[in-house]
């Protein structure tokens, strides 16, 4: 008998389920329709924050223009092929952000606006990524993935707490969102049910489910589910390979023989590699439906990571970041070249008319404009993606001397696109203009 599919049909094995991507040959994310005449079900809207601690190059962080006659500055390089999709925006700011010290108090509120307690105490307010969560993400498997590459830093800096520096995403107003640093249980939680199964890959527990679907669908489909599953292989394979090169970033024996134990398997040493894997996971979340909301915290704000990747491991992030080397820009474009490489995974999924990146809105944020100067009156913003339809690109958007400049107006707008109109958030309750 013929299986019918819907929006919420998974493919399914032993402790494992998996999303289906869009279809031509099944209305994955609508009702199932009584007559094929009716219109195709829209794919859903994502919402994806990207962000990197300390600020960029004051000098080559910058837009004008539109579309195809957008000029960027050298950090924003990376994105040049997808200008007509690109959203600059300058000299939006936090007013909670001035106040306390540098880096923890302009770090812990950036998706929220809200004041932060000093001292022992831990208190920010729920982000924004969360309050989509909460309310938009009850149809996904997962609300919201929120993965980092660095751990969290429990010190204090200048009497305030570095959880600050770690956490961009919070649940409420005292609870950070945890972080996920390690990509095979990030992947995991995208795919793997209940108890802990054996192990074996994801692929091969739902093939049998897999061979079902391939029967009963176009063969357009069957070509856009093959190149699927073989990106979810990919990803099984890479993350396999890089849990058994060591651990953390940074951490290298000083002897051809360790001396001591080896750290346990699980994070990437090679931080190129951790991202790439992480951002991997950010695309086959959106591209398989099992959440729409994704936080990838690339590193800290005042960060410890270094860039052997880049022939750059003299010098720490933070450090790194008081500089206006050409070092210090490679860091930049290497950030933003996670950036680009989510986008043109995106771009290429088709969904009906548009392609995931089309249905998609990613933010790329950081805490300061400029590191050299901790400046947080004018805070690096650019988002990614058409929004379905909703976000107009191909900008670049100015407030630096208008009266409304809040990142929580920005936020307010954002948030209509998802359909939660809310009266007030953080420090706002305006909409930002042209958005």
């Amino acid at each position: 008998m013929k299986r019918n599919f819907t929006r919420r049909t998974m493919l399914r094995g032993l402790g494992v389920s998996m999303a289906l991507p869009w279809m031509e040959s099944i209305p994955v994310w609508g009702e199932t329709t009584s007559s094929s005449a009716e219109p195709q079900s829209e794919a859903p809207l994502r919402f994806g924050v990207m962000f990197a601690g300390n600020g960029f190059h004051r000098d080559h962080f910058w837009a004008k223009g539109e579309g195809a006659d957008m000029e960027i500055g050298q950090v924003l390089e990376p994105l040049d092929p997808y200008k007509d999709k690109l959203l600059f925006i300058r000299g939006l700011y936090n007013a909670e952000a001035l106040k306390g010290n540098i880096h923890s108090s302009q770090t812990g509120n950036l998706l929220s606006g809200a004041p932060l307690s000093s001292g022992g105490e831990i208190r920010s307010g729920t982000s924004i990524d969360q309050v989509l969560a909460q309310q938009y993400g009850h149809d996904t498997k997962v609300p919201s993935l929120v993965l980092g590459c660095e751990k969290s830093n429990p010190s204090v800096h200048k009497n305030y707490s570095m959880l600050y520096s770690s956490h961009i995403s919070w649940s409420s107003p005292t609870t950070p969102t945890p972080l996920e640093l390690y990509p095979a249980l990030a992947f995991d939680r995208l795919f793997q049910d209940g108890a802990k199964r054996e192990e074996k890959s994801v692929l091969d527990a739902i093939l049998g489910d897999a061979q079902d679907l391939r029967r009963n669908i176009s063969q357009a489909d069957r070509r856009k589910l093959d190149e699927y599953l073989d990106s979810v292989r990919d990803v099984e394979q890479r993350i396999d390979r890089a849990g058994k090169r060591g651990e953390m970033q940074g951490w290298k024996p000083p002897l051809a023989k360790p001396n001591i134990a080896r750290p346990a398997d699980g994070i990437p040493q090679d931080i190129a590699e951790h991202m790439k894997l992480m951002c991997d996971i950010m695309v086959l979340g959106f591209q398989t439906d099992a959440t729409r909301v994704c936080t990838l915290k690339l590193n800290n704000d005042h960060s410890s990571l270094r860039f052997s990747n880049l022939g750059i491991d003299y010098m720490i992030h933070h450090l790194l970041s008081h500089q206006e080397s050409e070092d210090w820009l490679k860091v930049n474009q290497f950030f933003f070249q996670q950036l680009a490489y989510v986008a043109k995974r995106l771009s290429e999924t088709q969904e009906g008319e548009r392609t995931t990146l089309d249905n998609t809105m990613i933010m790329f944020c950081s805490s300061m404009l400029a590191g050299s100067q901790h400046d947080a009156t004018k805070l690096p913003v650019v988002i990614l993606g058409g929004g379905g339809g909703k976000l107009k690109t191909g900008r670049t958007l100015d407030y630096l001397d208008q009266p409304n400049r809040k990142m929580c107006s920005l936020y307010l707008s954002l948030m209509d696109k998802f359909g939660i109109h809310k009266d007030e958030f953080g420090d706002s309750n305006e909409r930002l203009a042209d958005i």
